[in-house]
């Protein structure tokens, strides 16, 4: 069935509501908007849904989210009545709709005969993963369109350990999603019905209690500048309590919330794009700051599981660290003072992804502390948590990825931007005793380990045009690798999607030991090196670019002459 006869059987079928019908009555005479909506079906990208909200196979709607619901279902009920009986647990943040499609879910799983877990209230992502082990479920769903617009949501799936689900189950939903032969096979029930039978039960604050009392034990250091001045911005998102509430509860006494964007609004008025890997989204911080001399300024995601921040500098000014940055101060700060108490296990490990910077893994030799890598994605970055509580051949400390997502401990098996923001906070109180900022630490870090830069661009294509574009840079990237740079010379290719790894100079080709993943990393005899993949979750492709230098304008220069040779070759 093409789009066009995707676009009349909705409009034909008695299944859809009138609602549904009227919004796309009103674009009947948009040929293009029609095409975008019904080319493809939402399809299990990074563990799960994520679109624009809106009628059609490529949306975000009630249709969509019961249709993967019903495949989870299937999925659970393959593994039997045990399985059912364990259940799911479902978190909902605070955008459009988020709370309808988390009920909507609920009542299919309802209807399938598995126990369903609700939350009562929004909670943040990380909260979702630790009441999947608290409560010891099967699964769980986080819907959630995390930092994307206000058009967007989605619907994240994750499994008994509390992590986000691998390929392996992705693939079993994926098949069992396809088996469905019409949206008039989904199962539901009443909200009532569900309830009566015990199959719906509702998730209070005793969770939230519970998982606020955990984060405060990974606390590291008590001897710090509780008066520290914090502005702290939830981002309209569902951070505002569990975060102001661990930072309350570790006795910080200048805790400042940005008042805009304190409260929930799906429309992010005051920021738009929601996210904190962008600047811009500090400015209303930045004002509050300036106006009560605040010393660092936090800002989570709508969905909590990402955080960034800003650091006031000697002119009074605020500097953006990027997630690099603030993740090697993080690694410093953790693994210094677990040192000093001697609590660094002797097979522990710091988890990074393919794409995230190397200062860390610096820091971490000093205190002998392995580096893994994984493949981008927390879901691959938790794993190894799951994986070393079964073979104990590590002890995970600490995961993180450039993207602004943080985790320490093993309690959540996702990042958490509760965790991130108190131990953030934390750091800054801390060297601010010693007389320091983060800067002033972060530049310490460079002149003993290297001058570490990066960056990062993103090319955005939506629609059937973008993806195929996207397929021709990958294409045109992988079959003609750029070999020289300068003076730099390509020494190492590695090809996620083949699973190989070439080093040039010794012509020997290895196995990546990865998943598959669409994603090209080329590395230079001068230890700068960049990396390409399309995004799993957002229309866009990326493009990560690192460098190191004896001087920060040594490796900026790096960075702009790499980028240059790139995106000379993309625009041909």
């Amino acid at each position: 069935m093409n789009y066009i006869d995707k676009y009349k059987s909705w409009l034909k079928e008695d299944y859809f509501d009138k609602n549904t019908k009227e919004e796309l009555l009103s674009i009947k005479d948009n040929a293009k908007e029609i095409e975008d909506r019904f080319y493809t079906d939402l399809s299990f990208g990074t563990a799960g849904l994520r679109g624009k909200i809106g009628a059609g196979t490529n949306r975000m709607n009630k249709y969509t989210v019961s249709l993967a619901t019903q495949g989870l279902a299937d999925t659970i009920a393959g593994f039997g009545e045990e399985a059912k009986k364990m259940g799911v647990a479902i978190a909902y943040d605070i955008r459009h709709y988020s709370k309808d499609f988390a009920t909507e879910a609920s009542l299919v799983l309802a209807a399938n005969g598995i126990k369903v877990y609700l939350f009562e209230d929004i909670a943040p992502t990380p909260e979702l993963s630790f009441a999947i082990r608290r409560l010891k479920t099967l699964s769980g769903i986080v819907i959630t369109a995390s930092h994307n617009p206000k058009d967007y949501n989605g619907y994240k799936v994750y499994w008994k350990e509390g992590s986000q689900i691998l390929d392996n189950i992705a693939e079993k939903i994926l098949k069992n999603i396809k088996a469905i032969k019409s949206f008039k096979d989904i199962k539901t029930m009443s909200k009532e019905e569900a309830l009566g039978k015990g199959l719906l039960n509702i998730i209070g604050k005793e969770v939230e209690d519970e998982y606020i009392e955990n984060v405060l034990r990974l606390s590291l250091n008590d001897n710090i500048d509780k008066n520290i001045n914090i502005i702290y911005t939830p981002l309209n998102g569902t951070g505002n309590r569990p975060v102001r509430e661990v930072l309350k509860e570790r006795e910080f006494k200048n805790i400042f919330v940005v008042p805009e964007q304190e409260n929930p609004d799906p429309d992010f008025t005051t920021v738009g794009y929601p996210n904190p890997e962008n600047p811009k989204v500090f400015d209303y911080a930045q004002k509050l700051g300036k106006e009560v001399d605040g010393d660092i300024l936090i800002a989570t995601d709508p969905d909590c599981d990402r955080v960034a921040c800003m650091v006031k500098n000697k002119e009074g000014e605020y500097v953006f660290l990027n997630g690099n940055q603030t993740g090697a101060l993080l690694v410093n700060y953790i693994l210094s003072s677990r040192s000093r108490k001697n609590t660094i296990p002797q097979n522990g490990v710091i988890v990074k992804s393919i794409v995230t910077g190397d200062l860390s893994r610096r820091i971490s030799e000093k205190y002998n502390v392995e580096t893994i890598e994984t493949l981008t994605g927390f879901k691959h970055i938790c794993s190894k948590a799951n994986e070393f509580d079964i073979t104990k051949e590590h002890t995970f400390i600490f995961g993180f990825e450039e993207s602004i997502g943080y985790v320490y401990g093993t309690m959540v098996r996702d990042k958490d931007g509760v965790i991130s923001s108190m131990l953030i906070s934390e750091m800054a109180a801390y060297y601010k005793k010693e007389g320091k900022t983060l800067l002033d630490v972060l530049e310490e870090l460079y002149r003993e380990f290297g001058y570490y830069k990066e960056k990062l661009i993103s090319i955005v294509l939506e629609g059937l045009e973008g993806k195929e574009k996207f397929e021709s840079i990958m294409k045109e990237i992988r079959e003609n690798p750029i070999t020289q740079i300068g003076d730099k010379k390509l020494i190492m290719t590695m090809d996620y999607l083949n699973g190989e790894i070439k080093d040039l100079e010794k012509g020997i080709v290895e196995e990546t030991h990865m998943p598959k993943s669409n994603v090209l990393k080329y590395k230079f005899d001068d230890g700068s090196w960049y990396a390409i993949r399309p995004s799993g979750t957002e229309p866009k492709i990326k493009i990560y670019i690192y460098s190191t230098g004896k001087s920060e304008n040594h490796s900026n220069e790096n960075i702009s002459l790499i980028e240059r040779k790139i995106m000379d070759r993309i625009k041909k």
